[in-house]
């Protein structure tokens, strides 16, 4: 079976599932190069397939004649929900169809394992900030899928944020990491605001001072090449205030809890394979 795949401005593209991150990614196949009028996607609920139509120009079809004329589709579903869904089109796909799947935890070998023949699989980790361009995506091929099928996919991907590979084994690990990391994050500034009001500031000034604080940090991390060590060093004085602050974390087994937290987070990934 050929693995060659055309450039996305020629592919037929489907998309099953049009939740938040299934817009987000049909938006960032249009932003990549793809037309509008090349694109169809599966959604059972009228008032949102009118809705995505609308917005984007997309083709609401049904799922059968979406999977036999995709040239690459993408498999935005629970994971829970995957399996039902691959036996429900298996023997549609066009032979040399790439299936790229989205679902948590869910493997290429389980996708494969699925459908007949040797069908190409890709499988990404992405995570929210993707919404806003702002996203990490982390792909493992498959048993079948190519080199150039992993560098359009790349290609495609960097139209919403940073794009990197792994191998596969490593994708639960990943899935703790930036899968769900965003929302460590916003954990961790829904309880900076919740000090701070508790410190005398409002609400509206405490969540300005803590979203524009995070940010600002990111920003430090990802242009001045500086490690978090060296910067968190950079910012504490010896006795002052910060290092006040660092001593509570230290003592609290800050390091151990968010080890906690990502190896459980990785272990549920392992569930859901």
């Amino acid at each position: 079976m050929s693995n060659s795949i055309a450039q996305i401005d020629s592919l037929k593209v489907g998309i099953l599932g049009v939740g938040v991150m299934g817009e987000a990614l049909l938006a960032g196949v249009i932003t990549a190069g793809a037309p509008a009028s090349n694109i169809a996607f599966v959604e059972k609920r009228p008032e949102r397939s009118a809705e995505i139509v609308a917005k984007f120009g997309a083709q609401h079809r049904e799922l059968e004649d979406v999977v036999r004329e995709s040239d690459l589709l993408l498999l935005v579903v629970k994971p829970q929900d995957l399996g039902d869904l691959l036996d429900s089109f298996n023997g549609h796909l066009k032979k040399t169809a790439l299936l790229v799947s989205f679902a948590a935890g869910k493997s290429t070998k389980f996708i494969e394992g699925r459908l007949d023949g040797e069908v190409s699989v890709i499988r990404v980790m992405p995570n929210t900030p993707l919404l806003i361009g702002k996203g990490m995506s982390v792909l493992s091929a498959g048993a079948h899928a190519s080199s150039s099928q992993m560098e359009l996919i790349s290609k495609l991907l960097a139209a919403s944020g940073d794009v990197w590979s792994v191998e596969e084994n490593l994708q639960d690990a990943v899935t703790a990491m930036s899968g769900s990391g965003p929302a460590y994050f916003f954990a961790f500034i829904e309880a900076m605001v919740t000090s701070g009001q508790k410190l005398g500031l409002d609400e509206q000034t405490s969540t300005r001072l803590a979203i524009q604080t995070i940010v600002g940090a990111a920003g430090m991390l990802q242009e001045s090449g500086k490690s978090a060590t060296t910067l968190r060093e950079n910012v504490t004085s010896p006795n002052g205030t910060t290092a006040a602050a660092l001593k509570v974390f230290s003592e609290g087994g800050l390091t151990q809890l968010v080890d906690q937290a990502m190896t459980a987070a990785r272990d549920r990934s392992v569930e859901l394979g």
